[in-house]
């Protein structure tokens, strides 16, 4: 098939490498001058670096460089990804700096046709416009900056104040002897913050809710991959549905998975002097499971401790003057610099509107089996959208679903069936985890669940031996390396077995009993 995937961070280049070994014809469409993504240089923040340890962050086939960190940094990953690139040999399949304008289907002759915008030549830009089989989306959960208006915002922007989202801090120039006001306090908002407390004149964190910061060393000693990227870990907080041991934790076993918790909970409080530092939670460390699992930033909490960084919580923007940011509790903090940290919308601008609509629910959830495929549009498929800590791994469980669906090794359910299962999962994230559910397109806090989930429909999941393992040692991608040789040898004998003028990726693949 001839395949469009559009974006070119870990989502994309996973989909490019799977789909192309299996002899599909695959252009990704990047509009950034680099692949990477997040970790592109255009869109990375000083300091960001990767949240969870390198060897539990890449790909299955290529671990990251031994020279570099346990936690590498935004430019030491979009190198890795770009070196991959070239390892994979998939370099001539990637157009950078060509935007995606829109896209339309003709479902007469089930095509796709892609509008696009080259800037590679500025005194020449070239429009385009071509055909595609399929339309891969994997442009990301983290793509569209979500920066909020404030009342007054005109004026005080007027009057010299300069709003970025913490996507666009990649000088921290742009902090120099600045108020800063940071608007909350996820991993990036808390990132940002100590960052330009190094250059600035103040340096204000201003946030409705303080969460749980998980320390890189819990104690100072055991690397949180061991407690959190582990099967054991993972299984302290309920999936969607109990089984085995999960059962046994959530029922006879409660009161010493609570004991576990309520240990951490002190550990980390008095690791990082919550109460003294007026930054407890209020909440028990349960509800990491209810929000985004956020990892601590080095020296955060310090900077908090020596006034480097102050923290107002519990409060919000209400309105902004020359100047000056007037918070919702009442207080005024000099401000002409706000980093706001406030997310990303989940939108895709090339699609159009009347199929966006069949895509999203009434909260504008997205409608998608397993976190990838739409039921009532053809032709078309989401990569990355059901994003966790392990990225890496979970976009190639997720291409190689994508890979097994196209060969016609999938038997989906009915598309009653998967309306159903769909509607359960987003009630799941929807009222286990506050609301926090991304739109139903990130798994908060559990990364290993949902990889069983797609290597399981395409029996590619590792063995009893591995799971095993895995209970108290925690994942590691290149125990899943081998699943491509299986996809090739797979795709080698439905080739060899299919009948001349057959059609393997006929519309009879979607529908089955399961």
């Amino acid at each position: 098939m001839k395949i469009a995937i559009l974006g070119a961070g870990f989502a994309g280049i996973a989909t490019a490498r799977t789909l192309s070994a299996l002899n599909h014809q695959v252009t990704v469409f990047e509009s950034e001058s680099e692949v990477g993504g997040v970790w592109a240089s255009s869109r990375r923040y000083p300091g960001l670096c990767t949240q969870n340890p390198g060897d539990t962050y890449h790909f299955s086939e290529i671990p990251l460089p031994k020279d570099y960190p346990e936690w590498p940094s935004g430019e030491q990953m979009q190198a890795y990804i770009q070196s991959c690139v070239a390892q994979f040999g998939l370099n001539h399949l990637i157009r950078l700096e060509t935007r995606v304008e829109q896209v339309s289907y003709n479902d007469e002759h089930r095509k796709w046709t892609l509008h696009t915008a080259s800037s590679s030549n500025v005194n020449e830009p070239k429009e385009e416009h071509e055909g595609f089989d399929f339309l891969v989306i994997a442009n990301g959960i983290f793509s569209q900056p979500n920066v909020p208006a404030f009342a007054g915002e005109e004026r005080w922007l007027n009057a010299g104040g300069k709003l970025l989202h913490t996507s666009e801090l990649i000088d921290l120039e742009q902090a120099r002897d600045k108020d800063v006001l940071v608007l909350g306090y996820g991993k990036s908002s808390c990132d940002a913050a100590c960052a330009a407390s190094k250059v600035s004149r103040h340096t204000t964190v201003v946030t409705r809710h303080v969460i749980w910061k998980i320390p890189r060393k819990i104690a100072g000693v055991i690397n949180f991959k061991h407690l959190f990227l582990t099967r054991l870990g993972e299984g302290l907080f309920p999936w969607a549905k109990l089984k085995g041991f999960d059962s046994f934790i959530h029922g006879r076993g409660k009161p010493l998975r609570n004991l576990l918790l309520a240990g951490l909970q002190k550990i980390i409080e008095s690791q990082f002097k919550l109460r003294e530092r007026g930054l407890h939670p209020n909440k028990p460390l349960e509800s990491v499971a209810r929000t985004s699992v956020s990892l601590a930033t080095n020296g955060f909490f310090e900077a908090v401790a020596t006034g480097d960084i102050r923290v107002a919580r519990e409060t919000t923007i209400e309105q902004l003057t020359p100047g000056k940011a007037l918070l919702s509790n009442g207080d005024t903090v000099d401000t002409d610099l706000i980093i706001a940290g406030t997310g990303f919308r989940q939108t895709v601008p090339v699609l159009p509107p009347a199929m966006m609509n069949r895509l999203l629910n009434e909260d504008e959830d997205f409608m998608l089996y397993r976190g990838i495929l739409p039921i009532d549009i053809p032709g078309l498929a989401f990569i990355g959208y059901n994003s966790s800590l392990m990225c890496p791994l979970i976009c190639e469980a997720s291409a190689m679903w994508l890979a097994e669906y196209l060969r016609g090794g999938i038997n989906l359910p009915a598309k009653e069936d998967m309306q159903t299962r769909i509607e359960d999962r987003l009630a799941f994230h929807k009222n286990r985890m506050d609301g926090n559910y991304f739109h139903g397109t990130y798994l908060v806090p559990f990364s290993i669940r949902p990889i069983d989930e797609l290597l399981d429909d395409i029996d590619l999941n590792v063995g009893q031996l591995e799971k095993g393992k895995q209970w108290l040692r925690h994942v590691k991608p290149t125990a899943y390396a081998h699943n491509y040789q299986v996809l090739q040898q797979r795709a080698a004998i439905t080739s060899q077995s299919a009948p001349v003028g057959s059609e393997p990726y006929a519309e009879s693949t979607q529908q089955g009993s399961g």
